[in-house]
């Protein structure tokens, strides 16, 4: 008798394009949503988007709270809590890049109300997923949540980002090659559960960024576009799977344990890049799929070298021989790797010298 069944979760409605913030009331009314909304942002994307939202609700005859945010901490989190209560608010915005949208994110899941996401960066697909992301003393613990009603993401206000917050997010995107190839060998090896659906979503997405490269260059808005896309669709596949494995595998284990080794010195999607890279070469050996990725991730501009992540050698080798402690989430690199192979595989990718 079959008996399995699964209850998938996703954004009712996705609006990309140029001046869609304008949007934001039209697609609350289209959710039949009611009362107050409140605000998550934090102090730049207020001014860029959070502000004008607020006065949108306003010219609407709605009066929404606004609460700024500054760090993604589970501290955090409760006071966004004690504000949803405090505001008397019936549903959340969350306006800005990763902090803001995983803490919506999480106080959504927690005070059972729905939330929005508007990115005012292209540097993660936690914009649409259902996974939030939380830093603890030398840790970062990824937290089950509900994803958005819907996502609101204008390209004009994500083409002006910061450049290094859309290579970052394009590297993120990248490695779920990886990501997947870790899956399909935990599911071979260990009999983890396997979504081929979601499997093949989250490479395609990898596969937009790695053909579309060459389109996506610094200021330009069609390349928001390529990467939101991408973006949307990475969340999806962890929403479709109800797990991030579709998005996070040995080279996120790799970028977790750069955070505890050498806490701020790149960005996230920067490390997982440079960590998919040499993932990729365990996966493949000498046939050159890890060369796809990194020519990939330097023609978007992102690092590919210790050096350019701003990591000495010494602490790429440590991440890469201790990682596989952070979690118990099976890899290529199994129960870890030795120094000397670990040593090997960074020099023979060009990621340290």
């Amino acid at each position: 008798m079959f008996e399995k069944s699964t209850w998938i979760r996703l954004p009712r409605n996705v609006v990309v394009g140029h001046g869609v913030i304008d949007e934001v009331v039209a697609v609350v009314d289209d959710l039949h949503l009611d009362g107050r909304p409140l605000l998550v942002t934090s102090p730049t994307p207020r001014e860029v988007a959070a502000d004008p939202i607020a006065a949108a609700f306003r010219e609407a005859g709605i009066d929404p709270a606004v609460v700024e945010v500054e760090s993604a901490t589970f501290s955090e989190v409760e006071r966004v809590i004690d504000a949803v209560e405090a505001e008397e608010a019936n549903y959340l915005v969350g306006v800005g890049g990763g902090k803001a949208i995983d803490i919506a994110k999480m106080t959504s899941d927690h005070c059972d109300v729905g939330f929005l996401s508007v990115p005012t960066a292209a540097s993660h697909d936690g914009i649409v997923s259902n996974r939030g992301s939380v830093p603890e003393g030398d840790t970062r613990h990824s937290v089950a949540a509900e994803p958005p009603l819907a996502v609101v993401a204008d390209t004009a206000v994500l083409a002006q980002a910061p450049w290094r917050l859309t290579t970052a997010g394009c590297a993120d995107i990248i490695s779920n090659y990886t990501a997947v190839m870790d899956w399909r060998l935990a599911h071979r090896l260990k009999n983890v559960e396997y979504s081929e659906y979601a499997a093949a979503l989250s490479e395609m997405t990898a596969e937009i960024l790695v053909d579309n490269a060459g389109m996506v260059r610094e200021g330009l808005e069609e390349s928001a576009w390529i990467v939101t896309k991408a973006l949307v669709s990475s969340g999806v596949a962890m929403s479709i799977a109800d797990s991030s494995r579709p998005a996070s595998g040995a080279e996120h284990l790799f970028s977790h344990q750069l955070d505890r080794l050498a806490p701020g010195a790149a960005l996230h999607g920067h490390q997982v890049g440079v960590g998919s890279i040499m993932t990729a070469y365990l996966h493949g050996g000498e046939r050159g799929f890890w060369l796809d990725i990194r020519d990939a991730l330097d023609s978007i501009d992102a690092p590919t070298t210790a050096a350019e992540l701003g990591i000495d050698d010494e602490t790429v080798i440590e991440s890469l021989t201790t990682c596989h402690e952070i979690r118990d989430r099976y890899t290529i690199l199994g129960d870890g790797m030795d120094e000397r192979a670990a040593r090997e595989v960074a020099r023979k990718t060009g990621v340290i010298g």
